[in-house]
């Protein structure tokens, strides 16, 4: 009989797929993968259709769309500061995760060490391994999930390609502040050390508090692959289209990469998402106030309960720490609220490779004020 030989041995099916489908087989409400249950703004979806009836439905250019690049070049400058060459800086690919792992797969040869920060969003050591990587992943806790920056430093060593990054973090829901950066600059001036920096959740930062994206500091950006998502922004995750900004030099070994991996992404949208860019940039600059209005919600309808919710920096997850209503693993607790509760979350553990002693579970705040409400109203059940 014909057997391969894994390249990931001890990777199993996503904890998101478990979870939907075990949300889906139970009725229960899914607060675990990370999706909304309401649609994207008319306006986008109208450009959408316009464009499928307008003969746009062919291969994109490779890098992306030029009308779409351009309006992203505008965006990054008019947020972050940094001009942006279109055609030689930006490719939109379909989805954040092809971008992370072009951006992976660019950097780290077989033997390379690359840093990452658990709990740790469940691409990042795959795609490390699959490129002959090794991977060093430091721990950060609940409730403020800082990082030991000591311990970065003690890891890095000359064999050391690549550092992870992503803030507004998934799963913590926290954001980096200006001591990270700085400790980062410190650790990285000098070396040969690339980054990549998961920003998929840059507009959504919460309490007043501004997304501090690498692309604003010219030393980090100028060995970064910054990777966004405009499903996340445009409540349209099935739509599958993200992008990465990178320097030129960078960005070219990522589409030698890309260009065998998806070539091209998605025209109809690509050319709906330039329009709406145009005409409506205000939409992001109003997401912000948007999620924070459903995770103030949340937090107040499960306040009477005995979960701990430290407030989300940022994202639109909420993390719940339950040692007050159960002493159960996360998965199991996970399970039982699901198959007997009726809502779906996410364990927290999955995302570590040595999970601490912490009960904390992840819910997701991306839905409709009636279905949080009643998910609200069965957790306050359990």
């Amino acid at each position: 009989m014909l057997e391969l030989k894994s390249k990931l041995p001890g990777a199993g099916t996503t904890i998101f797929t478990v979870m939907s489908r075990m949300a889906l087989e139970h009725g229960a409400i899914n607060l675990s993968q990370g999706f909304p249950d309401f649609d994207g703004p008319p306006l986008l979806r109208e450009r959408v259709a316009w464009h499928l009836e307008h003969g746009h439905n062919q291969y994109a250019p490779m890098a992306g769309v030029p009308e779409l690049c351009e309006q992203i070049a505008h965006k990054v400058h008019a947020l972050y500061g940094r001009v942006v060459d279109p055609q030689r800086e930006v490719t939109v690919t379909p989805g954040a995760t092809e971008a992370i792992y072009c951006a992976v797969t660019a950097v780290v040869h077989p033997g390379d060490e690359a840093i990452i920060f658990d709990p740790a969003y469940d691409t990042y050591a795959p795609a490390i391994t699959l490129n002959g990587g090794i991977t060093h992943r430091i721990p950060t806790v609940y409730p403020d999930f800082r990082i030991d920056w000591d311990r970065v430093r003690g890891t890095v060593n000359e064999r050391t390609r690549l550092i992870m990054l992503n803030t507004p973090h998934n799963p913590s829901a926290t954001t980096w502040s200006q001591h990270d950066i700085d400790c980062l600059r410190e650790i990285t001036t000098g070396s040969r050390i690339c980054l990549v920096s998961d920003e998929v959740y840059e507009h959504i930062v919460f309490d007043g508090q501004a997304h501090l994206s690498l692309l604003r500091y010219p030393d980090l950006a100028s060995r970064t692959f910054a990777v966004f998502s405009f499903g996340k922004t445009y409540h349209a995750t099935g739509w599958r289209v993200g992008y990465c900004v990178a320097p030129a030099k960078l960005m070219q070994e990522f589409l030698r990469i890309h260009q065998f991996i998806n070539f091209s992404t998605n025209a109809p949208m690509q050319y709906a998402l330039a329009d709406f860019l145009r005409e409506c940039p205000q939409h992001h600059c109003t997401l912000a106030a948007f999620y924070q209005q459903k995770r103030d919600l949340f937090r107040s309808l499960l306040a009477p309960s005995a979960f701990r919710l430290p407030p989300s920096a940022g994202t639109f997850f909420q993390l719940a720490e339950y040692s007050g209503v159960s002493g159960a693993t996360d998965m199991d607790f996970v399970n039982r609220l699901t198959r007997e509760h009726k809502v779906a979350a996410i364990p927290v553990s999955v995302f570590y490779e040595h999970p601490p002693e912490q009960r904390v579970i992840r819910f997701c705040f991306a839905k409709g004020d009636d279905t949080l409400r009643e998910a609200a109203a069965r957790l306050l059940a359990v």
